[in-house]
């Protein structure tokens, strides 16, 4: 039995709420201290940037790239807020360039790095760092360190060849997957980034072949599948309320050793959907800001300097 097992309250291994206060401060501490030793893996959803996004005009939501892409190309009321299906209106209407050209120019202001994200550039011993959004600010604070690889979902509508992700190195060069493998760090944005490359999974049709292939993992790099075996994941600024969020999250963290951590803001928003995927997929839900969360982690790692 883990040590979160441990932490967590009696039936809490399918939680279906958000773990009790008298039981949230030892089951972060306890996901701090298996982020810091590389037994669990940070998986960030855009909730990490913490209105650091929004500062610079920079979406943070799939609902906010819907409107942004609406701005160019105004879709159908009846798709309007949703981003995968404006995005396949663009492409179909406009040119899959046009879409990329749009979605390079939404999020053309860089993100600046977050707390969180150079606290979690400070750890040396993660071997991996999840982020499904489409900035940069990950990757900017891993500057300070050049020993790790980012690993980019890539659409097969632009590709000729056999692909399903494009690695480079913290310059921006593409690398291959062996070089990716060798790396003590991977950062892993399956569904692509704005840099190095302007890699973009977004509209309807880029995930056609990939949600039919995921459920086998061929999407999914195999130094991905490697280092998330026998750890667990935490889950920071991640919403699960779109069927599309939570395919993701059961795939990149399938054949991994949960229980997991989900750090929740408001535990009253989350929908049915969501608290039956984060108990059937062993999520523990915690009722804590992002900005207490780090400022803990902050502190666990001084501790140990």
């Amino acid at each position: 039995m883990s040590e979160l097992h441990t932490a967590l309250p009696a039936g809490a291994a399918a939680p279906t709420i958000p773990a009790p206060d008298a039981d949230r401060d030892a089951i972060v501490a306890t996901a701090i201290g298996r982020l810091i030793t590389g037994r669990a893996i940070p998986f960030l959803g855009p909730g990490a940037l913490a209105g650091a996004a929004e500062a610079v005009g920079v979406p943070a939501s799939p609902e906010a790239v819907a409107a942004a892409l609406n701005r160019f190309t105004m879709a159908p009321g009846r798709i309007r807020t949703n981003m995968w299906s404006v995005a396949q209106y663009i492409e179909q209407r406009r040119h899959r360039r046009t879409l990329v050209a749009n979605m390079a120019d939404i999020f053309a202001n860089p993100v600046p790095a977050g707390a969180l994200h150079r606290a979690l550039a400070a750890l040396d011993r993660l071997p991996m760092i999840v982020d499904t959004w489409y900035d940069g600010a990950m990757r900017e604070a891993l500057a300070v360190r050049g020993d790790w690889v980012e690993i980019q979902g890539v659409t097969r509508a632009l590709e000729t060849g056999d692909i399903w992700w494009r690695a480079y190195a913290p310059g921006g060069g593409e690398v291959t997957a062996a070089d990716a493998g060798a790396a003590p760090l991977v950062l892993y944005k399956p569904h692509g980034a704005v840099v190095p490359a302007r890699n973009f999974l977004v509209a309807d049709s880029d995930y056609v072949e990939v949600l039919t292939e995921i459920d086998i993992q061929s999407p999914i790099p195999d130094t991905v599948v490697e280092r998330r075996a026998g750890r667990s994941f935490v889950f920071l600024g991640c919403r699960f309320d779109d069927q599309m969020l939570r395919t993701y999250a059961r795939q990149i963290a399938k054949r991994s050793a949960g229980p997991h951590v989900a750090l929740i803001d408001d535990p009253d928003a989350l929908t049915r959907n969501e608290r039956r995927f984060l108990a059937d997929q062993m999520i523990v839900p915690v009722a804590m800001d992002l900005g207490t969360f780090t400022g803990r982690l902050e502190e666990a790692t001084a501790a140990l300097a």
